[in-house]
């Protein structure tokens, strides 16, 4: 009897055998294929660079926001309906002033001399306008009225206080920025006269694409960013209005220097770029002017920097 089962179960695998033969199956155990999740779209963090639309950043900046994982650009909140766009400014070298060769060189341009900006810092893309003076400082000093138009008309002590109460509305830390850091936003990598132009001679012909100045502006100041920007997206760094710095104003150091905060005391505040009424030879990264704090008129304004708060700096 046993011998019968066992016969008929044999008899029962070689059906199944030739079965699965005739099918061009094969008769070895499949593993289950492995159960995989669907992979989640990419998202863009601030690390891999991701670029707000408005922003007119180069490929440096984005390099440099790989590296210490913070947004390119961004926009700050001032209430009211009104924000500030800043632009990253990455770390690097530069050398600070010009040549005795340069059209229209003056003598406090030099010694030209090799700058270290250690750490990125945000600048605002343009000049402060007068709508983002209203929402902070709740008053417009300005002269010539339009909200994206610059503020002008403004104390060093004005401009500095609105960095005061922008820095205590965000929770950050905003100022005004140093001449060295001026002067490296301009240039955006250049080392010519213009960051638009690669001879004197050229200056005049570009200007007008780049600056408000003497000739163009109409004798009053004009709304921010309607100029090209320099390649770090930053508008208006000549003419419109002169900017107020942080530094007190002084002689050049003869060596290399890290992070310049200029002279620990003196009696002018120092001013950066030409302005609305300046002559084209003014509209050079490396001119530079002084004021005393409490002088106002009505083309002078400032732009704002803010610090940069990543691991590792």
């Amino acid at each position: 009897m046993a011998t019968q089962q066992a016969w008929a179960r044999w008899m029962v695998a070689l059906a199944a055998t030739a079965l699965l033969a005739a099918s061009g199956l094969s008769s070895e155990p499949v593993a289950p294929a492995p159960i995989t999740k669907a992979k989640a779209p990419a998202v863009a963090t601030p690390a891999d660079g991701a670029v707000p639309a408005w922003a007119k950043v180069g490929q440096l900046q984005i390099d440099s926001v790989r590296k210490v994982g913070v947004p390119v650009a961004k926009e700050i909140n001032l209430g009211g309906g009104v924000t500030m766009k800043m632009a990253l400014i990455p770390a690097g070298k530069f050398m600070m002033g010009s040549p005795d060769t340069e059209y229209g060189h003056e003598g406090n341009e030099g010694p030209q001399h090799e700058v270290t900006i250690s750490k990125p810092f945000y600048m605002g893309v343009t000049e402060v306008t007068q709508a983002q003076y209203q929402a902070i400082m709740a008053t417009n000093p300005s002269k010539f009225r339009g909200a994206t138009n610059p503020v002008e008309n403004v104390f060093w002590n004005d401009a500095t206080e609105f960095c005061k109460k922008l820095s205590e509305k965000t929770r950050q830390a905003v100022r005004l920025p140093t001449e060295a850091e001026w002067e490296y936003a301009c240039r955006a990598g250049t080392a010519t006269a213009s960051s638009f132009a690669d001879a004197n001679s050229a200056l005049g012909d570009y200007l007008g694409d780049y600056a408000w100045h003497g000739a163009n502006s109409g004798g009053k100041t004009q709304p921010v960013a309607q100029k090209k920007s320099n390649a770090w997206g930053l508008y208006d760094m000549y003419g419109n209005v002169s900017e107020w710095c942080a530094d007190w104003y002084g002689a050049y150091p003869k060596g290399a220097v890290t992070d310049s905060q200029g002279p620990a005391s003196g009696t002018d505040r120092v001013v950066r770029g030409s302005a609305w009424n300046n002559y084209p030879d003014y509209s050079r990264s490396a001119y530079r002017d002084f004021y005393s704090p409490d002088v106002r008129n009505y083309y002078f304004g400032f732009r704002v920097v803010l610090s940069v708060s990543a691991p590792g700096l």
